[in-house]
Parts: structure tokens; sequence; C-alpha cells
């Protein structure tokens, strides 16, 4: 290899570019087993987002399950998951453009279960002894009042005299759906035992997200399938529950965070007892349905995924003993892991692998990768492999992170030159970043930017009481971790403090905004579908999160002041750096309002600002040519602000006030 050029940082060339990004990938989750065959889902921004189910038979087989134009993606809870099931080669699944549930035999077209009525369905699984489909509903059907959510069931077949056709309707109408549990806010979970004569599920009300606080509760099941007596087992309004399951011999286990941590506890003979305790999350925040981060192999094995000290990790853990035995896998994030009593399915992924669908084989021992985000192959020497560090914080605190450096075997920057930083803010808030391979971060270092992806307080991973350094304190702890991440990367020597950017979507672009406007750390940004009132957020949005914010701001309207005064909109005055903003015109989470009026007030102000808005897009970009035309002009407007070449041509983006 020749010496590496000399260019400054930001001008170097890249073999990762947006195209090769958005052409060759696809996003893969909702893993099912089906006997000896695996499903999944592909999202697949070359076919403008689709979800495409795919089954993989025993023989090695692959093939697409949803036919075109169809697209497997629910709107309950607008985040979705839990799209669809799988039971004897039989797909139920939700179809996006109508949000009608359909049945899809194999070698037939789908066929429409459900009226073309705006009820919506998720999270469902077979009931064989009673021929019917249990799942969540979400009714919109009434546009006056809240949507209205619930557990029901949809008979699979008709037979006269049929007992599953009594019980309440979801619109008083002979729909065929029926409900079976109502009058709380949220459900999910709906779990049946192996004898299907009990149902468990969880439920949680306003003002509780799933992740403060959820209770779980198991029903028995009267003749006719409907619940009579029921029973609350775990859970309130400070514990969170996760992920129940009964393993095969009819007891219940389930995730929960009474201790601090996110465990794994069962339930049998009237009492809950932990399986194993650690200080680890054995669960995740349930922003959509369908997650799961541990599987039986039988009554005595479970196998389970958990994060410790940021990374993830595969274990057995013993029923009968508790004692947890690491699986060593090649993999830092592990997820949606499916069990039989020969295999684990799982999507997995490292600092060098972008995600695949991985089987082990739990006779030999052996991986086998079923099918990878990408098939493009990336020469590891442009790969930036990201570093774990821990800094300080305010109150003597400390928070996490994951830092890039820039790197690029083909170029080296002049002498004395400090990189720009781009820090990342993710979204939630009540989420968290990763060490996996990511091609839309190393499209950053590999042009010389350094990156710092910051886990700061409010973060899952690290425990509740980490999860809970942001209740009341959005807009404050989380904008002060990413500056002191920052700062500490300028104090060591690697980063330009004149370079400073950060970015990041949905409730990041939020983060982001703030940071721009209430601190004077950073010098640009991009906000991304971002909140710019939270005010507007709080009565402008979704059921789901529409009672979020009391959590982490305060009760509204009783606490307006600090909706007010945590809302970058109210304070450009305070704002003197360039922004570029981004935005599905179709979003129902931040609606489009958010950004442009911000964009507005940025013009009004004479301060450089750019506004990227795209056609049928909702609340984060699925379509190849949105998620190229994002990454290039995001680079576009920092080369213009920064004063750097680009080594690419790219379309230019109009920007105010330059």
């Amino acid at each position: 290899m020749s010496d590496p050029r000399v260019a400054p940082y930001g001008s170097w060339k890249s073999p990762i570019t947006p195209d090769l990004i958005v052409a060759e990938s696809v996003r893969l989750g909702l893993v099912k087993l089906d006997g000896r065959e695996t499903y999944w889902i592909e999202g697949r921004p070359s076919e403008g987002g689709r979800n495409v189910i795919v089954r993989r038979k025993a023989d090695g087989t692959v093939s697409d399950m949803t036919p075109q134009p169809m697209n497997a993606r629910t709107r309950v809870h607008e985040y979705g998951g839990g799209d669809y099931t799988v039971s004897d080669g039989v797909i139920y699944f939700s179809n996006f453009a109508d949000q009608r549930l359909y049945r899809q035999v194999p070698g037939s077209q789908p066929e429409a279960m459900t009226p073309a009525v705006d009820i919506r369905y998720a999270d469902a699984m077979v009931d064989h002894k009673r021929a019917r489909l249990i799942c969540v509903c979400e009714d919109h059907t009434n546009t006056e009042r809240e949507a209205v959510n619930m557990l029901a069931f949809l008979p699979l077949e008709n037979h006269e005299g049929d007992d599953n056709r009594k019980g309440l309707s979801l619109r008083g109408q002979g729909d065929g759906a029926r409900v079976l549990v109502a009058g709380n806010d949220f459900y999910s979970h709906p779990r049946l035992s192996p004898d299907g004569s009990q149902l468990a599920w969880l439920t949680w009300n306003h003002p509780n997200m799933p992740w403060d606080g959820c209770e779980l509760w198991v029903g028995a099941l009267d003749a006719h399938g409907f619940v009579g007596s029921a029973e609350l087992v775990a859970g309130g309004l400070s514990e969170s529950i996760f992920q129940p399951e009964w393993s095969p011999d009819g007891t219940l286990y389930f995730v929960s965070d009474r201790t601090g941590w996110w465990n794994i506890y069962r339930w049998r003979n009237g009492s809950v007892e932990p399986v194993h305790k650690k200080a680890a999350e054995f669960g995740v925040p349930e922003w959509i349905f369908g997650q799961s981060t541990y599987a039986f192999v039988s009554a005595q094995r479970i196998v389970c995924s958990y994060i410790e000290n940021g990374n993830e990790h595969l274990a057995n853990l013993d029923t009968t003993t508790g004692e947890l035995t690491p699986i060593d896998v090649p993999y830092t994030l592990i997820e949606g892991v499916h069990a039989t009593e020969e295999r684990v399915v799982f999507t997995a992924a490292s600092p060098t692998n972008a995600g695949e669908i991985v089987q082990l084989d739990l006779a030999t021992g052996t991986l086998e990768v079923m099918r990878r985000a990408s098939n493009v192959s990336i020469d590891p020497a442009y790969i930036s492999i990201p570093q774990s560090i821990e800094f300080p914080t305010e109150h003597g605190l400390t928070a996490y992170a994951f830092y890039y450096p820039p790197h690029n075997p083909d170029f080296k920057a002049p002498a004395g030159e400090l990189p720009p930083l781009l820090v990342e803010s993710h979204g939630g808030p009540t989420s968290s970043t990763d060490g996996m391979l990511d091609l839309g971060t190393q499209f950053w270092t590999s042009r010389g930017f350094a990156v710092l992806d910051v886990n700061y307080g409010g973060s899952t991973g690290y425990g509740r009481a980490y999860r809970e350094r942001l209740k009341g304190q959005w807009g404050i702890v989380d904008v002060d971790d990413c500056v002191n991440g920052a700062k500490y990367l300028v104090e060591q020597g690697l980063a330009d403090k004149n370079r400073l950017t950060i970015h990041g979507g949905s409730a990041g672009g939020y983060t982001t905004l703030c940071a721009l406007t209430f601190r004077d750390t950073f010098k640009a940004g991009a906000s991304h579908f971002g909140v710019s009132d939270a005010e507007a957020l709080a009565t402008d949005t979704h059921k789901f999160e529409s009672r979020y914010l009391d959590g982490l701001i305060g009760p509204y309207p009783e606490r307006r002041d600090l909706y007010y005064q945590r809302s970058a909109i109210h304070f450009t005055d305070r704002l003197s750096c360039p922004v570029i903003f981004f935005q599905g015109l179709e979003d129902k989470v931040v609606p489009p309002s958010q950004a442009e009026k911000m964009v507005e007030a940025l013009k009004a102000k004479r301060l450089p600002v750019a506004y990227v808005a795209f056609e049928g897009e909702q609340h984060g970009f699925r379509r190849a040519e949105n998620i190229k035309r994002t990454l290039e002009a995001e680079l576009y407007f920092y080369s213009k602000v920064f004063g750097f070449d680009l080594a690419d041509s790219v379309e230019p983006v109009a920007i105010e006030n330059l």
C-alpha cells in the first residue's frame, strides 16, 4: 500500500458511499421459529422501506413470503413491532397500507381477515385449542377520543355454534374480533400457557411508559375461552416487567427490574422468585412489540442475552441451579433470541459486522449465518473500531459513550490539525447506542470526522438508577452529557474545539436542538425529525407517547413553564450557529411543524439554515433515495460551514443566510 496522502479532515475520499450504504443493505428483525423453518423481517430501503417476511426452510432455501406491494408493518403505538406471527406454515401479518390483518397459506396470496376500518393489530399468537388468533388491538375508529387499546381474538374458522363468537366485538358489529381484556390504556405480550388454560399479559396506564412501571397479570380462561378470574403477579407503578413467557412445564417466567436491574424471575406456587441475580440488564425498553431477550430450550434451560458494561452477551441459564454460563460468540449486540430443543436463532452484530441472523446448533455449538444485513464487502482497514469510554459529567457523575476516531488508510491530516467531531445523540431518549458496525457512522469516520456516540443519563443498559437520571431532567442531563463528552475529547486532544457538531433523530434531535440553543459548545448541528417545541409534542402526538413527557419534564399543563423553558423554539435568540433540518412530511410522532417553525425562526435571525423535507416519509427515513440524500446533504452542509472541500460531487443544498 502506498503512503497515505495528506488532506484536511472531512475531505478524505471514502469507499463507504451513500449508494453502498442504502442499496446493498437491509434491516433485519422479528425472528420467528416454526418447526424447522425460520422466518424474519427484512426492511428494504431499495423497495421504499418495505418490510418483507422471509422464510428459510430446513434445507437452506430462502424465499420472500410477502408479495409486492404488501408491507408487513403494524402501526400500533406508531412504532409497531410484532408485525406478524406464523404457525404450521400459515402467516398472519399486518399490512401497512390498510392496517388490516392478513392470513397467508403457503402457495396462496394473502387474504384479509379484518374489515377495512381503522383498527390496528400487533403481537399476535395462535391459540390452537380454540382455533383463534389472540393479539393486541388499537381502535382508532372514533376520532373524537384517544385510541382504545385492548387484547382481543379473531376466530380462524367459523364453526356453526362456535362459542368463540360470544362476547363484545371491537365495534359492536359482526367483524369477527372479540374483546378479551380491556379497560387500561395499554397492553402487550399476550402469552398462552402450554395447556391453553391461562393467559398472561402486560398492561400499564398513563402517564407511565412500560419501562417506568407496568403490571403482569394472569387470567384463567373459561369454557368459552374468555378471561374469568385474573390475578396480578408482579409489577406496579415503579416496577418494570418485560417479556412474560411460559416454560414447557407451565411455569411463568418474566423479567423485572425490582432490584434496579432487569433480571429473570418466575412465578410458581403463587410466589415470585429470582432465577439469577446480576447487575446486568436481561430486558430492554419496550418501544416496539415482539422483542425477546430469552427463550426456552427446555424447562431446565434458558438461552438469554444480557447487557453488561454496554456490551451484550449470550448465555445459558440453568433454571434448576440458577447458574449462568456464558456462550462464546463473536458479537457485542444480540437481540431477538428464539429457541427450540435443537437450535437458537437470534440477530447479532459487532464492531465489524453490521448485523446478521445467526443460528446456533445446540448439539455441536456451531454458528451458522443465515442472512446478512449487507453483502457488501468492505476492507476492514477502512473501519473505525469504537472505543468504549467513560467521562466525567455534572454532579460528580460518570457518563458513557463509544468513541470512533477518524480512520482511512489512504489519508492522513496535515500536521497539527485536529479533526471535526460529530456527537451522536440517540433517540428514545430511553434507548441506547451500541458498538455495532454502522455504515452511517463509518461514512463520517472514513472522511475524517471523529464520532462520539453518547449513552447519556437516561439510556438503558446501565440499570434503573442510570435510566432515571433523566426523570424530570430531559433537555438538561442529556445535553450536559453530550456537551461534557465533546469537551472531554477536546481535553484529550482528540477533537477540534472550533469544529464540534452534534446531530440526532427524534428525541436525539431534541437533545441536539437544546444543546445548540442553551449551550455554546457546538458550532453546527443537524436535527433529524427532532423536537423543537416540547409543549407541542405534549399536545400533538400519538397515544403511546402522549404522557411520556410527564416523567421526562413534568406533568402537563401543570408545569407548562418547564415545557416552555426547555423548548429551543422559544429561545432562538440564544442560538448562534448553523443548523440543518431533515423531516418526513407524514410524521405523526414529531409533526413537520416542529421543524418548520424552527427554520423560520433561524431565517428571521439570519443564521445559516437548511431544510430538507421528504414526501411520504414518517418518523425515520426508510427509502433509499432519502437516506442517501440525508447523508450527502449533512456532509455538504458541514463542508460549507467549516470550509473544507468534498472528495465527491454531491447535490447541493439550499442554505439560507450562508
